[in-house]
């Protein structure tokens, strides 16, 4: 069973609060073992709050919750809340809480951590933003995740929180950590070509099944380094949706046989001289 919360903004004007939307949750006992999946959306003005005063309310809940396998923190459109504007904080101990958890989700950066990131049974972890610091990448790759086999991270760009550079990406695909990993997604990149070069040949590739570039700005610059990669061809599928990838390189991937998506193909944004690309997902 899966259960969201979410508080808008006129619920939020009369004083109801995500922590005890929670208690109330969990004041019957005996449903709570049906719940396997729980997402918490808007907590109330997440443009301006953080959900600090839930997370107690969440981590003491844990033992009546023992077959929750799946956690969502910042389920909200951009009708609610513009994915840049969403005020995290460090989920880190909400995570520990919970050492069942097989999938973490997370919506938004602005003040993200996730320290400590232990956990024994995660498989799956997802950080959805407009712009990622190079900070929360740093306590990912140092992360213990023995079990993790898909890995998503949406970079962004510098403007809403990407600080970092290809230099902070490296170490995920030169010694990645992570023993298990399948899927890899390096996405919603305004240096996508660099991370695709960089990708090309790098180790991580030889246990992945998939690598997925989508969602940045990606070129015809990195699709030629992929396109040439005995790596590359090795893999089961290569996610390249939403691109600026020329016709000519559209075809010469379809003419591969392989396994490529290359669809949303997007037009550069011309001014003079000047190329602008931008990626998917940023404010």
């Amino acid at each position: 069973m899966e259960v969201k919360f979410s508080v808008d903004y006129d619920q939020n004007e009369k004083g109801v609060r995500l922590k005890d939307l929670i208690t109330g949750l969990v004041s019957d006992p005996e449903p709570c073992r049906g719940i396997t999946s729980l997402i918490i959306g808007d907590w109330g003005a997440a443009y301006e709050d953080t959900m600090d005063d839930a997370i107690p309310a969440l981590i003491e809940a844990s033992p009546l919750l023992p077959n929750l396998k799946s956690l969502y923190i910042g389920d909200m459109s951009s009708e609610e809340c513009e994915v840049s504007w969403i005020n995290q904080t460090n989920l880190g101990p909400l995570l520990a809480a919970y050492p069942q958890i097989e999938s973490f989700t997370i919506q938004g950066s602005t003040g993200l951590s996730l320290e400590p990131l232990h956990h024994d049974k995660l498989h799956t972890l997802t950080i959805i933003c407009g712009g990622l610091p190079k900070s929360v990448l740093n306590e990912i790759y140092n992360a213990h995740l023995p079990e993790l086999t898909t890995l998503t991270l949406y970079l962004g760009v510098e403007d809403y929180g990407f600080d970092g550079s290809i230099e902070d990406i490296l170490p995920f695909l030169n010694q990645n950590p992570f023993p298990k990993l399948k899927y890899l997604g390096l996405t919603d990149s305004e240096i996508q070509d660099e991370i695709a070069i960089a990708a090309a040949n790098a180790p991580v590739l030889e246990q992945l099944d998939t690598l997925d570039l989508s969602n940045g700005t990606l070129s015809d610059k990195g699709a030629e380094a992929l396109i040439n990669s005995d790596a590359v061809k090795k893999l089961k599928h290569l996610n390249l949706n939403y691109h600026y990838m020329s016709d000519t390189m559209i075809k010469r991937w379809k003419d591969t046989g392989l396994s490529v998506d290359t669809g949303d193909q997007q037009e550069v944004d011309e001014d003079g001289e000047y190329e602008w690309r931008y990626p998917a997902l940023t404010e």
